[in-house]
């Protein structure tokens, strides 16, 4: 079997005739478990939780709209889950863990975009890459990796190691290795799964997510996966799943997790 967990509506419209192209896209592909999950930062009802110039002014969706377009797929017998890609934002433990309670979710993702006020996948912000420690940068990333995993309000945290997608990654191995073996540890600790992404083949990086080695240390700590795609059109539902499938066996991993409404069930993987 195969899952596509990681997907999104913004540049379309959350309308079912947009939404069916997406689930039709993984039917095609044969992806028995589908899902979508929008930013969170669009919605009106996450204000409270991130808030800068940039999540501002893209801020322009309703909860109420989106849970409307679920209900509308279920009744029309779209099988399609229910999630949300949020923004981990420390010292917000409290209002994202309030938000996430308050909707019936099939799987919540906690993905990391922000190290303080570096948007570090935005192209508007790729200059900051060549006037920040490098160093500090992927220590500060990793720091929330842990605290996400130790909040355990989270599902899946989505592309692991996105800091390296502009292919800033530090030369030094030892120091890579820390960082993948703590949030390996805190990740092993919890519910969290870890998402084998092929968005990162789509960017300047030009690789999966994550790193092998850093998904080797998973599969050694007895951390569930998940495949997806994070597509952002239909066209990319299930872009280059041949390559997430084999990094996946390669390391040891056999068994996908599948979500619905908060359970979870181990799969073979297809």
């Amino acid at each position: 079997m195969l899952t596509d967990y990681h997907n999104h509506l913004e540049r379309g419209t959350l309308t079912l005739e947009y939404l069916k192209q997406f689930t039709d896209q993984a039917k095609q592909k044969g992806i028995e478990h589908f899902g979508i999950s929008e930013h969170a930062y669009h919605f009106y009802q996450t204000k409270n939780i991130l808030s800068n110039p940039w999540v501002d002014e893209r801020r322009f969706y309703d909860m109420d709209d989106y849970v409307k377009l679920f209900q509308q797929a279920w009744d029309a017998n779209i099988d399609v889950k229910m999630s949300i890609e949020m923004d981990y934002t420390p010292g917000k433990h409290k209002e994202m863990e309030q938000f996430i309670k308050s909707y019936d979710f099939d799987y919540v993702i906690g993905s990391i975009h922000w190290v303080e006020d570096f948007g570090i996948d935005l192209g508007e912000f790729k200059h900051e890459w060549d006037r920040r420690d490098l160093k500090e940068t992927y220590s500060k990333y990793f720091d929330q990796v842990v605290t996400l995993a130790e909040s355990n309000l989270f599902d899946i945290v989505g592309h692991l190691d996105l800091v390296k997608i502009f292919n800033y990654i530090p030369n030094d191995e030892e120091f890579l290795m820390e960082q993948y073996e703590r949030a390996t540890t805190a990740l092993a600790n919890s519910k969290t799964c870890v998402e084998i992404s092929t968005a990162g083949l789509r960017k300047y990086v030009g690789q999966l997510y994550p790193d092998p080695r850093l998904l080797n240390l998973c599969y050694k700590k007895g951390i569930p996966i998940v495949l997806s795609s994070d597509a952002h059109i239909p066209e990319d539902v299930g872009k280059d799943f041949d390559q997430a499938i084999a990094l996946a066996k390669s390391v040891g991993y056999s068994k996908l997790m599948t979500f619905n409404k908060g359970e979870r069930k181990e799969v073979s993987l297809g």
